[in-house]
């Protein structure tokens, strides 16, 4: 049975069955991307901390925009080359739109790669300090981990000379990075002491590992299994003694609620003892000799001079010097500092002028100094264009962040000023695409004169190392940072989804629809038009993404 309505519309309402289907998956589309508009701008509203303005490159967002406006002029092209019955055309048309979401997505990619390659460092007083992140140096040479890859400077190092496993919650590939590492130092981690265990009830106990016995998942697995079986016996035991403690203080206490007998229900674990098998919930292990140990900031907490990784993994030693150090610190934003000192009653300046950055830095001083005096240039340059109101007060004023942020450009400006070094042509655009250029606007570096502080060394982006206990916060630019970025690959990417779809659909009539032509050109021409649908609606979705995010 042929289905109506597949290609000739009906006559009441003129719509077949794909263009009625597209358009109620369009309004559901309108509903997701209306309630991810509708959250970030009440999660700016209520934000508690400075939110990002004007943070994303303006420029590739730009050409994306008109990228995906002439897309969805050709698309349309397309459709019309194929009612006029004209394939060239079509091929053509329907070629350009797909090219055109090739370039939006390679443009998005370049954004996504800039960001995730970008450090973001948030000082204890919080101060904000953003670069990328320098390697780990040793003898002279980067350092290279037991994989192979050179270190970056944003890791805790520790010396470790005895690991408390847990048995039940380690997890696997840390414990297999922990071995890894351990071998690579050339030091071995080893069981502590010998393990027993009462295995069946009535027993005595066994030697289930030995001292000395090296770290591996197959052990843990061993006494897992053992502690876990162990638990689950004894759980039947405790539960019964728990129930026959509860008949007596009810009897005891009659009428009485649970929660004020609660305190006196106890289970005699003298009398449990003898029944109960040997719970193992954690094993200990030296490392010998004691080794130096590379761990993610976010997956270490240090506390009563030991430190404890997520999985609940204890490492008994030192802590070693763990500095953040920044290759290229190319930004400052005393926005958040600001906030805080506000919200205290403390006067911006000061606060920022008592900054651990501006009494640590000399470079970070000079800029700020500099910085203010860009400031007052602004605000007479203000004053002079819109003048005074009627309150005596200037009509227009800088924003927040012009006032306590100092950004990529505005370093640069500084070092062009003070250096110089200024880049023009293809390297200035180039910049606007991937950021600032480290090698062009820091000749010094090759020369060996890369730390800061090293007074005539032309450096527009300087090196600088923030001690690990002056770090509150540290991340790419990533969802981890804040609740912009998070929002941000999330709209973006689910966008980027829908172009790489839309595409792929698009690119399938291109090249596979030669066939369907021929059989029946009106087919394919509805279906690129429900395809032409769909690639508006992107082209519309990105053009409120990209002033939301892009240039508020």
């Amino acid at each position: 049975m042929e289905i109506p309505y597949v290609v000739t519309p009906r006559k009441d309402t003129g719509l077949f069955n794909s263009k009625i289907a597209i358009w109620l998956f369009l309004a559901s589309e309108v509903m997701l991307f209306g309630g991810f508009f509708s959250a970030y701008v009440f999660l700016r509203l209520g934000a508690d901390y400075p939110w990002p303005e004007r943070t994303l490159p303006v420029l590739p967002g730009l050409i994306n925009t008109f990228v995906l406006i002439f897309s969805s002029v050709t698309v349309v092209f397309a459709w019309a080359s194929l009612k006029l019955r004209n394939w060239r055309n079509f091929q053509i048309y329907m070629g350009i739109t797909v090219f055109c979401a090739l370039i939006f997505m390679v443009l998005k990619g370049i954004e996504y790669n800039v960001k995730f390659n970008h450090q973001a460092l948030r000082l204890k007083d919080y101060t904000v300090i953003e670069g990328h992140t320098a390697y780990e140096m040793e003898n002279g040479k980067e350092a290279l981990n037991h994989k192979g890859k050179k270190i970056e400077e944003n890791i805790i190092n520790l010396e470790a000379a005895k690991l408390t496993v847990n048995t039940t919650t380690h997890y696997k590939p840390w414990v297999e990075d922990l071995i890894a590492q351990a071998e690579h130092r050339k030091s071995k981690i080893v069981l502590s002491a010998d393990i027993s265990a009462v295995k069946k009830e009535g027993q005595s106990a066994e030697v289930i590992a030995k001292a000395g016995e090296p770290l591996s998942q197959g052990l843990l697995d061993k006494i897992k299994a053992i502690h876990l079986a162990a638990r689950s016996h004894n759980a039947g035991y405790r539960t019964e003694a728990l129930r026959a403690e509860w008949v007596k203080a009810h009897a005891a206490n009659p009428g009485v609620s649970d929660w004020r007998i609660a305190k006196d229900v106890n289970i005699d674990v003298q009398a449990l003892a003898p029944k109960l098998l040997t719970e193992i919930s954690s094993a200990s292990f030296n490392v010998e000799p004691p080794a130096k140990f590379h761990f993610k900031p976010r997956d270490v907490q240090e506390a009563d001079g030991k430190s404890t990784l997520r999985d609940g993994t204890v490492i008994d030693g030192k802590l070693l010097d763990s500095p953040l150090v920044f290759h290229n610190l190319d930004a400052i934003d005393f926005q958040h500092l600001v906030m805080k000192a506000e919200e205290k009653g403390i006067d911006p300046i000061v606060a920022i002028e008592n900054s651990w950055l501006i009494k640590n830095s000399p470079f970070a001083k000079e800029a700020w100094e500099w910085h203010q005096g860009e400031v007052a240039k602004m605000k007479e340059e203000l004053i002079k264009g819109y003048g005074y109101g009627k309150d005596g007060k200037p009509k227009r004023v800088p924003t927040e962040k012009e006032l306590y942020r100092i950004g990529w450009k505005e370093l640069a400006k500084m070092g062009e000023e003070k250096h110089g070094i200024k880049l023009s042509g293809m390297d200035a655009i180039k910049e606007e695409f991937m950021g600032p250029n480290y090698k062009a606007r820091n000749p010094d570096q090759a020369a060996g004169h890369a730390a800061e502080g090293h007074g005539n060394a032309k450096e527009t982006f300087p090196h600088f190392s923030v001690p690990r206990e002056q770090i509150g916060f540290a991340a790419k630019f990533s969802p981890a940072w804040n609740t912009y970025y998070a929002i941000y690959f999330t709209m973006t990417g689910l966008h980027g989804l829908h172009v790489i779809g839309g595409a792929l659909v698009l690119a399938y009539y291109l090249f596979f629809g030669r066939k369907m032509y021929l059989e029946n050109p009106e087919w394919l021409a509805n279906r690129v038009e429900v395809g032409g649908l769909f690639w508006h609606f992107v082209d519309l979705v990105w053009i409120f993404v990209f002033p939301i995010l892009y240039l508020m």
